[in-house]
């Protein structure tokens, strides 16, 4: 159910960034262990952005992995769920994993003032 908080944060920031102009397209970085569900996000948007600058405007969701650093032997490896519960180098339980977590707004398109509605005639922010 969190999904319409942070979906109602996205709408909100897109038309305050988007300077009067209509919304076409927004794109969101979701880190891979991230519980923030891409389909409930969609719901969300398509349900809140109805009559507003945003309506239509396309979703486009980008996964970024997490990190887990292993503190015996310093192998890096990309992880995502389930989490690994030892380094796959030396198989020691001491991992430091980061990243992963985030949920942001890469970009946002809008239409060209000067030509709005031709396909093709958008800027990003």
């Amino acid at each position: 159910m969190h999904e319409l908080a942070v979906t109602e944060g996205v709408l909100k920031v897109a038309i305050g960034a988007a300077g009067g102009r209509r919304i076409t397209a927004i794109d969101l970085v979701l880190g891979a262990i991230n519980t923030i569900v891409d389909d409930s996000v969609q719901f969300y948007f398509d349900a809140l952005s109805a009559g507003t600058l945003a309506e239509g405007a396309v979703l486009r969701f980008r996964r970024v992995p997490a990190t887990a650093l292993c503190l015996d032997c310093g192998a890096t490896m990309e992880v995502a769920p389930p989490l690994p519960d030892h380094c796959t180098h030396c198989a020691s339980r001491y991992l430091h994993v980061s990243g992963g977590n985030e949920f942001l707004i890469e970009s946002i398109e809008v239409e060209d003032d000067e030509n709005p509605g031709h396909p093709g005639d958008s800027e990003r922010q």
